[in-house]
């Protein structure tokens, strides 16, 4: 199960960062930036670490997006993936990895197109960008009930993270290093 014992969650696009990650005290770290020759490193250190990490399927140099992709992932020891697309999320729960679908939220439409596609993919977590959209989190909040929260995107400082949880938000995920320490 995804752990939010830290709410703040490490998404990382390069090794310096995700060794980085791996020293801070944050539980989760999202490896947004990879290709499949990198992952079993990767895998290696975070068990290593204790910490969890959740590869982004959609932004992998030569991972099929698909089944036997996810099966891979799993065998490797992967933790779980995020992504876009719901066809991707239904394979990834099929091979036994925890889910975060990743909307980005740009008008009214994309609300509620995002919360049709949660009822057809019943990801474990969803994750809302930009993570600054206070009163998205909060609708998302009350029409997700089951599903994890998580707020990222465009968080710059410890102030905005803090509105993100109040707003409703279970976790944030930040880029910005410093963030991953407070």
């Amino acid at each position: 199960m995804f752990r939010f014992e830290n709410p703040v969650i490490a998404a990382v696009r390069s090794k310096e960062e995700f060794l980085s990650a791996l020293s801070s005290p944050v539980d989760v770290v999202f490896l947004l930036k990879s290709t499949i020759n990198d992952l079993k490193e990767a895998i290696d250190a975070k068990n290593s670490s204790g910490k969890q990490l959740f590869l982004h399927a959609d932004m992998c140099d030569g991972l099929g997006k698909d089944k036997a992709g996810m099966q891979y992932l799993a065998a490797l020891g992967m933790d779980g993936i995020i992504s876009t697309r719901t066809n991707v999320i239904a394979a990834a729960k099929a091979a036994g990895l925890i889910t975060v679908q990743r909307f980005f939220i740009i008008d009214s439409a994309s609300v509620h197109t995002a919360l049709e596609s949660l009822i057809t993919a019943c990801p474990d977590c969803v994750e809302i960008m930009p993570g600054t959209l206070l009163p998205q989190i909060e609708f998302f909040r009350k029409n997700a009930k089951n599903m994890r929260l998580i707020a990222g995107g465009l968080i710059e400082n410890k102030e905005q993270m803090v509105a993100a949880l109040s707003a409703g938000a279970d976790g944030v995920s930040v880029g910005k290093k410093e963030l991953w320490f407070v």
